[in-house]
């Protein structure tokens, strides 16, 4: 983990900024900020997993139509 670094506060428009020295990249284009205390903590945006997608789906409300689709016959290897 890299030391830590003084680095400076700047203003764009009426957002204060602060540049990320490249040690202290993070993936992505996405990040998380949050105050824990008095202090500003930034982490990347987690890649939600698969389970996490699909509690986000809604349910479909079409109709399927029943196909018969039977188990095929059982044959003999031997």
């Amino acid at each position: 983990m890299p030391e830590p670094r003084r680095v400076r506060l700047f203003r764009i428009g009426r957002n204060q900024a602060v540049r990320i020295p490249v040690e202290f990249e993070l993936p992505g284009d996405d990040a998380i900020m949050y105050r824990d205390g008095d202090r500003l903590v930034i982490e990347p945006v987690r890649k939600r997993g698969l389970v996490a997608m699909l509690k986000t789906m809604k349910p479909m409300d079409d109709d399927f139509p029943e196909i018969d689709d039977p188990v095929p016959a059982r044959e003999n290897m031997f």
